[in-house]
């Protein structure tokens, strides 16, 4: 038998559908999934739909961490809303408060070996205990637990070998920020990325958890590293050793493709305002002047992290022109931290302590004032996610921003001498009663869901026509993310649990009357450039563009999990066969496509777009036969529901 890497080995052992041949659909049998409160109400409401009275997947969990800012009713009425829903249909509901999905999950629920699927970009996270983990939709999410496989193409699998170690003021955030410099932001888009190699046994696996986490942005399918002696060490802390399993590529294995980094010729790196993969050294950019920092998120939350930062701060102020706010990955970060006696020192050196959850790495508070340096240990700066329009947000380690904290000025770290090595402590602070275990199953029937004013009827597509016929009705450039097309922010995310509501905010920092003028025109087209949807998994991306009667997007190429959605909710992803033919479809264009539905049935290839004065454009339309079975039938739900009441 031939040696099989690590992602074939879990694939394999998971598969239930076609071949692992990279570019063949295949689809694989979820163990676990994972919510959070931003993509999960709307993931449970589609579960609902299909009738099912329990999940069947061996693990559900559903994380409040998104929308913990409760500025009016609605995030609050959704919370008792997921936690009756997670009681009645088998999940556990993870409170306010409790931590963030990713964080929460890597500590309490990661298994080696094990495949799980999660409505959330970063749910690759887990990779970093030796699990598969893939960021999707929520529908995909909502389909999984009803026990249908979870369907993508077989990614290329990447070797990464490390070699050397990370020199003091190094970090794993340094080894992804140098992935995307090399890569830029869709250098990952359908591949898997396998660490290996001397370099690993230096990497803590929170640390490794970064480097996955952050695979998201290089548009990653997943990423994810060997389970060793690391793992099952970790594991032992978390009070959990009967879930370690060894498992790692076979010696002699080969990868699609191969890099290598060593780890001993990294230096402290930052990704400037606009984008993750604009990446530079931080000695080349030093001396800015700095108006914010905030140290947390998903990507840079863990107990090392938030306690090198506070020995840093010991005995030290943040700088006068600076306003710094720290956010513990967990509420067993926070409780071992201050265990641990940390904390004052944090306090104490005048930054803010903020609870457990995404806070401004989605705009829910700490958005920059006008013209604000904003420094953040964060995985995402597209413009406009902070919640300010114009912000200058750069992308860093936790050790370059503490140094940030202290000068006021972009900092190398290195400057500020000896570097706090901090050991892990013999045992976490473990306390699971942030997290509610579902009723039992005999109890089910007796229980009620409660809904509030702002949870609305799930919206659904018709059969795909015949034709497809409307104008552009905007048109975008390269690397236009998912937060651009439906933004985030206190102000909308509320609003997720009803479509018609979040749907007046599609393309709102683009162009505020889009949503108006798709209404008006009875919708009509997206025009976009390269690697269109990347980032975040909301499927609101999809969902809400289609409520308003968008009926194809044509791009020159597109993000994985965006297009996924995009198919989901019926709406074709086109894709430019000549490149050049981007320029003929300006904003007004009017598009007309026929025979839809039989060139989806016959597996056409290509279709033929006429735009004005008759001009002919030839789109590619690559989908598998299931997909155009999906599209046919307006959807993932229409779909599912006519095939399992044939």
């Amino acid at each position: 038998m031939a040696s099989l890497n690590l992602a074939q080995k879990i694939i394999s052992a998971h598969l239930a559908d076609g071949k692992m041949e990279p570019g063949q659909e295949i689809g694989l049998k979820v163990d676990r999934v994972l919510m959070q409160d931003a993509t999960g109400t709307m993931a449970c409401l589609q579960f609902e739909a299909m009738g099912i009275p329990r999940v069947k997947v061996e693990h559900a969990a559903i994380y409040v961490d998104h929308n913990i800012l409760q500025t009016g009713f609605e995030n609050g009425d959704d919370h008792r809303f997921l936690q009756t829903f997670a009681a009645k249909y088998g999940i556990h509901y993870s409170k306010p408060g409790n931590g963030i999905c990713h964080q929460v999950n890597l500590e309490r629920f990661s298994i080696p070996g094990k495949l799980l699927i999660g409505s959330d970009s970063h749910t690759p996270t887990a990779g970093g205990a030796g699990m598969m983990a893939i960021g999707v939709g929520g529908l995909d999410v909502a389909v999984a637990m009803a026990g249908a496989p979870f369907y993508t193409k077989m990614p290329k699998i990447v070797g990464v070998k490390l070699t050397g170690r990370l020199r003091p003021w190094v970090t794993a955030k340094d080894v992804i920020l140098e992935m995307l410099r090399r890569l830029t932001v869709k250098g990952g888009v359908g591949k898997i990325f396998e660490y290996y190699g001397e370099g690993i046994k230096s990497l803590g696996v929170p640390q490794r958890g970064t480097i996955c986490n952050m695979g998201a942005e290089l548009g990653a399918t997943t990423s994810l590293f060997e389970s060793d002696e690391i793992t099952q060490d970790y594991m032992t802390r978390q009070g959990r050793p009967q879930d370690y399993k060894r498992i790692a590529a076979d010696p002699g294995c080969s990868y699609d493709e191969n890099m290598e980094i060593n780890l001993s010729e990294l230096e402290p790196m930052i990704a400037l305002p606009g984008s993750p993969d604009a990446v530079h050294k931080v000695r080349d950019v030093q001396g800015q002047d700095v108006h914010q920092v905030l140290i947390g998120s998903c990507t840079n939350s863990s107990y090392i992290e938030i306690m090198t930062v506070a020995h840093v701060l010991k005995g030290k102020k943040v700088h006068p022109n600076v306003t710094m706010a720290i956010n513990p990955g967990s509420k067993q970060v926070l409780e071992t931290v201050a265990r641990d006696g940390s904390i004052y020192n944090i306090i104490a050196s005048g930054a803010r302590l903020l609870e457990s959850g995404c806070q401004g790495c989605i705009g829910m508070g700490s958005a920059p004032g006008t013209d604000w340096v904003s420094i953040r240990s964060f995985n995402r700066n597209w413009p406009g996610r902070s919640g300010t329009k114009d912000d200058k947000v750069y992308l860093t380690s936790p050790e370059v921003c503490v140094a940030c904290a202290i000068t006021g000025k972009i900092t190398d770290p290195r400057d500020l001498g000896e570097y706090p090595n901090i050991p892990w402590p013999d045992k976490f602070v473990i306390d699971d009663s942030g997290i509610v275990p579902p009723a039992p199953a005999q109890y089910a029937d007796t229980l009620e869901i409660s809904r509030g004013p702002n949870i609305r009827p799930l919206p659904l597509r018709q059969p795909m026509e015949a034709i497809l016929q409307g104008e552009v009705l905007i048109r975008v450039g390269d690397n236009i993310s998912t937060d651009a097309i439906m933004p985030a922010g206190a102000k909308i995310l509320p609003l997720r649990s009803n479509v018609p509501a979040i749907s007046e905010y599609v393309f709102y920092w683009l162009d505020p009357d889009f949503a108006k003028r798709a209404k008006e025109k009875h919708g009509g087209f997206i025009v976009g450039g390269e690697n269109y949807g990347q980032g975040s998994s909301r499927e609101h991306a999809a969902l809400a563009p289609m409520y308003l009667g968008v009926k194809g997007v044509i791009a020159k190429s597109f993000a994985r999990i965006h297009r996924a959605n995009l198919i989901n909710f019926g709406i074709i992803p086109f894709e430019f066969q000549n490149a050049s033919d981007f320029d003929l479809l300006a904003q007004g264009t009017p598009v007309t496509i026929e025979n839809i539905v039989g060139n989806l049935k016959q597996g056409s290839k290509t279709m033929e777009a006429t735009t004005d004065k008759d001009k002919k454009i030839t789109l590619k339309v690559d989908l598998t036969p299931r997909q155009r079975d999906v599209l046919v039938a307006g959807g993932l739900l229409n779909y599912i529901r006519s095939t399992t009441t044939q």
